[in-house]
């Protein structure tokens, strides 16, 4: 087995991380570059995903920019999403040939690695049938959303650490009106447990755990100049 790669690219456009995530699935496909975990915090974006439908989006999209919010609309599955301050976003562009995995499985093996990563911190976090993503005590803390292209896949998982969940008032969820999301600062608050854990930190964590869920050695971290060649 190899070393995932692991590269911190700390707070980042999401329109740039999004053609950066490109270019490196290109790559891979190519032969150019190893497995790579992207790990990263976006400004306030709301994304659409391929099964977005009408009324998922609560605010027209001027409004939003108005307000500081970007919308993209993106390729991955799923429906809409937020990503913002106090989030960590991990974008794996790894061959799940390689690795010997179906979607299905690869999916299992994200939300593995963030609920072996939220246990380390007191939160017992589940599955919901039916529902991607992770889930403590009925809520959403977790979303996943991937795309595959000849096998090597983008987009990834995003954790709400301590993320304003009020910016969530402009969407449905992942198209979910059941249910409410969460982040780890609000859980851990709520069973005193603690301040949630800086992004960096976290980072380390859940890069540990999705090595570990994917079955690679370990995580060999790099700096961003390793995508660049400079």
């Amino acid at each position: 087995m190899a070393s995932l790669r692991a590269i911190d690219l700390g707070r980042m456009e999401y329109g740039a991380a999004l053609a950066l995530q490109r270019s490196l699935r290109e790559q891979r496909i190519a032969g150019e570059a190893p497995d790579t975990l992207l790990l990263v915090e976006h400004p306030a974006v709301v994304t659409l995903g391929r099964r977005t439908a009408a009324g998922d989006l609560l605010m027209s999209r001027e409004l939003l920019q108005t307000q500081g919010v970007a919308v993209f609309d993106v390729e991955r599955g799923g429906r809409a999403t937020f990503h913002g301050p106090g989030q960590l976003v991990a974008y794996p562009i790894i061959s799940l040939r390689e690795r010997g995995l179906s979607v299905p499985r690869y999916v299992a093996a994200l939300e593995e690695a963030v609920i072996e990563y939220l246990g380390t911190l007191g939160l017992e976090a589940a599955r919901r049938p039916g529902y991607p993503g992770v889930w403590v005590r009925g809520r959403k803390i977790a979303a996943i959303g991937v795309h595959l292209r000849q096998w090597v896949s983008m987009h990834g998982v995003a954790l709400n650490l301590s993320t304003d969940l009020a910016q969530y008032a402009a969407i449905v969820p992942c198209g979910i009106t059941d249910a409410e999301v969460t982040s780890v600062a609000a859980e851990m608050g709520s069973a005193e447990l603690g301040n949630a854990p800086p992004l960096s930190a976290a980072g380390v964590g859940v890069a540990a755990a999705l090595a570990a869920s994917l079955r690679y050695d370990g995580v060999e971290w790099a700096r961003m100049e390793a995508l660049t060649g400079r």
